[in-house]
């Protein structure tokens, strides 16, 4: 995993994108495995907006993991703006390699170049392994959130 490059995602890296978000015990529930319009117009949406980011990991070629950043203007904490890290996935066979902590640090990273006050992010409640991690990177459960499905 030492030659692995974070960059941003090309429409040919959809597909592979989708695999892996539907390559988890809750995305099965939730993603599709194949490319559709739904998923063509949020990557075009995504791509198009300057503060939306979708990140792969890119191992000679091969995707191994993604991660959608969003940075986020606010008023508060004096005007600042904050990093939004969703969509989080490392490929099944390669996890508890250390991929999504260089993923996370590189991310984090980013934040902090670009002069965020905070990265944010959420984790469902079930993910006790996911929330282990994050943990152990420094975040910490300070809010509640919430969620309306429509």
């Amino acid at each position: 995993m030492t030659d692995v490059i974070f960059r941003e995602a090309v429409r040919a890296d959809l597909p592979a994108v989708i695999a892996l978000l539907a390559d988890d015990v809750l995305g099965k529930a939730r993603d599709f495995t194949e490319v559709d319009e739904a998923y063509e117009r949020a990557f075009a949406d995504i791509t198009a907006d300057p503060r939306n980011h979708l990140i792969v990991a890119d191992e000679a070629g091969e995707l191994v993991g993604c991660m959608q950043i969003t940075y986020i203007p606010g008023l508060g904490r004096h005007g600042a703006e904050r990093s939004l890290i969703e969509s989080v996935r490392v490929r099944s066979d390669l996890r508890g390699r250390g991929l999504g902590r260089r993923m996370m640090e590189w991310a984090v990273d980013q934040a902090r170049q670009r002069g965020c006050a905070l990265v944010q992010l959420t984790t469902d409640k079930t993910r006790a392994d996911a929330h282990r991690f994050y943990r152990s990177l420094g975040f910490i459960a300070s809010h509640e959130g919430m969620k309306l499905p429509l």
